[in-house]
């Protein structure tokens, strides 16, 4: 065919598709990994043609005999994809033509290449979303894990990567926890919008053979068929949505890495990265650098980009297809593949990680953690708060100048700030009371961060994805 115009579609052309042109208008090298949904499609079309008429059952069994054959050479790395033949629709249905002859050209009845494509891509996404989900949960089981052991281990809590007030480990890890679990309730809301059916739209106006799009539909697990048939064939939102979706989760786990990035310096010393998670230096041999988070970091600006490209592909089209959406797999394909590698390297790394509890306690002895309790503790002798913070920020520059923490201070000492000021305080000032008093849901207190995570296992049980 290589001085042919395409023989599916070429009948109307006088001559060849320019040799350049058609390895720039190809796709196959790319679309080629939705085999199996466009197999999937195309069985479930014969079986719907069968049913209005249009096949006979031994077309249909001839046609799903030739897929199942396709399938199995596609896997095995035998079937030779031609970059002719333009995509892996045309592909796949050339060659199941070369294998059972005439009856292969009738499977392509009452649809069209738009159509057929918007499927597969749904049938794709519905497919990675599942995975996601399942691979956000694992990350989320690894977190729990990691929680439960930190449950009492205490650390500074920033705000302005200022130290503000104590909290623990297990709280600060249970916040990443509650941010996936936002992220996984956005991914199941964007598959419901993904598993809504093209198929039978055909090219942009429908079909007048007497098809049937619900049994098509209910065989493909789709929840319903698009209620417009330009619209089935033009419409891209579901892959901007899942874009959307994992630039959030890429967000949050950016921010995760800025954390573990910092946390495992030596400045700070908070945690150890297990070394099958980092690299070493090909000059300082002292190096143990923390690649895993920092490349996840990076990452979130190339799926940042691919939401911005398809936003940009879809916003001067006008109805129905144009072949600018053949430019919407390459960055949606990315994304996917991106979201599936930094989930599953979080997923085994998280659980790994070692805290150093010497250093997260020390750290927070030295930045006045504890001021807001003792704040609280003179309002509830009495003190307006204001009159507090300003007593207490006393207190402090007082400790700055000694070098001395609020606990390490003598009872005469702070007693000059306020008569107020009792032998009792020295129970609010210590950073294990501190992190006890917030003993309400959502608090860092560690009673309420065991039963926070007590309700996470709850939470991964009722998905049903998680092993």
């Amino acid at each position: 065919m290589s001085n042919k115009t395409n023989q599916q579609w070429g009948g109307r052309f006088s001559e060849p598709t320019d040799a350049f042109v058609a390895r720039f208008t190809a796709s196959v090298e790319f679309d080629q990994r939705m085999y199996l949904q466009d197999i999937q499609g195309s069985i479930a079309h014969a079986k719907m043609l069968t049913a209005a008429g249009v096949l006979t059952d031994a077309e249909r069994d001839d046609i799903i005999r030739g897929l199942g054959e396709i399938r199995v050479e596609i896997e095995r790395g035998t079937f030779e994809w031609s970059i002719a033949l333009e995509d892996v629709h045309m592909n796949i249905e050339a060659a199941l033509t070369q294998k059972i002859g005439i009856t292969g050209k009738k499977l392509h009845t009452g649809r069209s290449r738009n159509d057929q494509v918007a499927t597969d891509i749904r049938l794709y996404v519905r497919t990675e979303i599942d995975r996601i989900l399942a691979e956000i949960s694992r990350l989320q089981q690894g977190m729990l894990s990691l929680a439960e052991r930190e449950v009492d281990t205490i650390m500074p809590g920033f705000t302005h990567l200022q130290t503000a007030q104590p909290v623990t480990f297990g709280h600060h890890v249970m916040a990443w926890f509650e941010m996936l679990s936002r992220d996984y309730e956005r991914f199941v809301d964007c598959r419901k919008r993904v598993n809504i059916m093209p198929l039978g739209a055909a090219a942009l106006a429908g079909t007048t053979y007497p098809i049937d799009r619900n049994m098509t539909c209910e065989l493909l697990s789709f929840s319903a068929p698009a209620g417009n048939s330009l619209d089935a064939v033009s419409d891209r939102d579901f892959a901007i949505e899942f874009c959307a979706a994992s630039s959030i989760l890429l967000m949050h786990m950016s921010r995760m890495s800025e954390e573990l990035v910092l946390w495992a310096s030596a400045q700070f010393d908070f945690i150890n990265l297990p070394d099958r998670f980092c690299t070493g230096s090909s000059i300082m041999p002292q190096k143990k650098n923390p690649d895993v988070p920092e490349l996840v970091r990076g990452k979130s600006g190339r799926v940042y980009g691919h939401l911005m490209s398809l936003l940009t592909l879809m916003k001067s089209q006008p109805l129905a297809y144009n072949k600018d959406n053949q430019e919407d797999k390459e960055p949606l394909f990315d994304t996917i593949d991106t979201v599936n590698g930094c989930l599953r390297a979080f997923a085994d790394m998280v659980p790994a990680l070692e805290s150093r509890k010497d250093s997260m306690r020390n750290a927070a002895m030295r930045g006045f953690a504890t001021a807001t309790d003792l704040a609280d503790y003179l309002v509830r002798k009495g003190v307006a708060f204001r009159d507090a913070h300003e007593i207490v920020g006393k207190s402090v520059a007082f400790g700055i100048a000694e070098g001395r923490d609020l606990s390490e201070m003598t009872l005469v000492e702070l007693q000059q700030f306020s008569a107020e000021i009792d032998a009792d305080v020295f129970e609010v000032l210590t950073l294990e009371g501190s992190v006890a008093a917030r003993d309400h849901i959502g608090g860092t207190a560690p009673n309420q961060v065991r039963a926070a995570v007590v309700r996470g296992h709850e939470l991964l049980a009722t998905r049903g994805d998680v092993a």
